[in-house]
């Protein structure tokens, strides 16, 4: 007896059935999940512009009265302003030194396959095993001693510090997806190492660069712990995330701490939004390319 093998047709129709039957199911899920992803966003924006009464009674009802008022009162108490410019310095400046550090690391990394690389990527990797709060007593020592502390300049740099090691490992993965040929034929024509990276390795490894940019920019946005033992809680250096928590008392009007929280979400938000689609414009590029 002769196993019976289906026709092609047939295994056409099976495929199309299951890929539809995939869709009617996926096309739900999708919904659900974005639904998940919303509701949060929703709650925190109608709280902004609610009383506590309303925050607590009705948490995902509209408010009766919009107080936009909200607003105007977290950006005044807490000096949003001045704490939001300091985030957006002490983050820009913290990319830029990561990216100038990381890139030619990563490009060296990436080029060589010998001892020496295996062990410094190996140190790299060490850095995942250090938690950040083992790290505050000696990085507060540092910053005294190099007379930094209570400074914005010192969360510049240590910031990158501790950004080097996932910003390496990602980056070279990147650059180790450039083609041989292409680095022989460049190198062909006279092309050194700086012209290699920038010329070669840097548009294709564009894809790691957008997502090495948006991972740290969240990092350093979000950062608490160092930022308020370091730069300190002064008005004129502390950033977005410390000054927020002077917002909390004993009568905490929360749709007045709700409101700062939207105000500083937003700049990352924005830039989020902004890198994101880069990013997709540098895989679809990337893929055109290939």
């Amino acid at each position: 007896m002769t196993a019976h093998t289906p026709s092609p047709a047939r295994t056409r129709t099976v495929r199309h059935s299951w890929r539809r039957g995939a869709a009617r199911v996926a096309t739900p899920l999708s919904w659900l999940y974005a639904l998940l992803l919303a509701a949060p966003l929703y709650y925190l924006v109608v709280s902004a512009l609610k009383t506590n009464i309303e925050i607590f009674n009705h948490p995902f009802a509209l408010p009766q009265h919009w107080l936009w008022g909200n607003f105007g009162t977290a950006w005044q108490t807490a000096d949003l302003g001045r704490a939001l410019w300091n985030s957006v310095v002490v983050s820009a400046v913290a990319i830029a030194l990561t990216l100038g550090l990381a890139l030619p690391a990563s490009f060296a990394l990436a080029r060589l396959n010998n001892r020496l690389s295996h062990l410094v990527t190996g140190a790299f990797s060490v850095g995942f095993l250090i938690p950040p709060f083992a790290a505050l007593i000696p990085t507060v020592i540092l910053a005294i001693k190099m007379h930094l502390f209570y400074t914005r300049e010192f969360q510049m740099l240590l910031l990158p510090a501790s950004a080097l090691p996932l910003s390496v490992l990602l980056l070279t993965q990147f650059m180790k997806t450039v083609p041989p040929a292409l680095v022989e034929s460049a190198a062909l024509d006279g092309a050194g190492n700086w012209r290699l990276l920038v010329n070669v390795f840097l548009p294709i490894a564009m894809p790691g660069v957008v997502s090495v940019t948006i991972l740290q920019l969240l990092t350093f946005w979000n950062e608490y712990l160092f930022s308020l033992t370091i730069t300190g809680t002064a008005p004129d250096v502390r950033t977005a995330q410390v000054a927020l928590p002077t917002l909390v008392s004993d009568a905490t009007d929360f749709g007045v701490l709700t409101a700062g929280t939207v105000l500083t979400l937003l700049p990352v938000y924005l830039a989020y939004s902004l890198s994101s689609r880069r990013m997709q414009e540098a895989l679809t590029a990337g893929a055109v390319k290939g």
